[in-house]
């Protein structure tokens, strides 16, 4: 496979309902104070990537994001958005086990919301497209969940994998190369105010 673009991958900083467990896909909140300082936390390590593109979730979390992280001029990616929840937006997982025992996003059911399937073919889309860009830096700002998928189809992994692959408010992550193989270079890294890319 031939080496394209590398893509730092930005989790959004903290919202109401990520602090406190919930399912956040198509409902459109502000940071929390906590989440606009980790965000503006980024932007000294983000500053120095220097990416050919950056591309944001539609979402307000997101594109508050990559303004506080100073990442502008950025193009709003539709694909980029996070797992619809359906019926179970809002909730914790533990109240929906309370009536799906053992569920969990993973394996479903996803009622009213997207499945596995539709997920997995618009992360699919998305690492198609930045592999047509050509060699460089691409900055994703995105969400936990779709971000966990992200990772595990640039590796060519079911969308499953995503399981393992804890993703935190304003966390980055790298997806790059080894060898020409795709690699998850750096995963789940924790940004504080001074740090710069190693």
């Amino acid at each position: 496979m031939a080496v394209t673009a590398e893509v730092w991958l930005v989790r959004h900083g903290q919202t109401e309902w990520s602090r406190d467990l919930r399912h956040t896909g198509r409902t459109d909140l502000d940071l929390t104070p906590k989440g606009e300082s980790e965000a503006a936390s980024l932007s000294g390590l983000l500053g120095e990537v220097r990416p050919n593109r950056v591309f944001a979730s539609p979402m307000l979390r997101a594109r508050r994001t990559a303004e506080l992280a100073g990442l502008v001029p950025y193009t709003v990616e539709e694909d980029l958005r996070e797992w619809d929840y359906g019926d179970f937006e809002g909730l914790t997982t533990v109240e929906i086990c309370q009536d799906f025992p053992g569920w969990s996003i993973w394996d479903g059911p996803w009622p009213g919301g997207e499945t596995a399937d539709q997920v997995t073919a618009r992360a699919d889309r998305f690492v198609a497209m930045v592999r047509s860009t050509g060699p460089g830096s691409v900055v994703v700002v995105s969400h936990g969940h779709f971000g966990r998928v992200l990772a595990a189809r640039w590796v060519g992994s079911a969308l499953s994998v995503g399981r393992w692959l804890e993703f935190d408010t304003a966390a980055w992550s790298k997806l790059g190369w080894d060898r020409g193989v795709p690699t998850l270079t750096h995963w789940n890294v924790p940004v504080r105010q001074g740090d710069r890319k190693a």
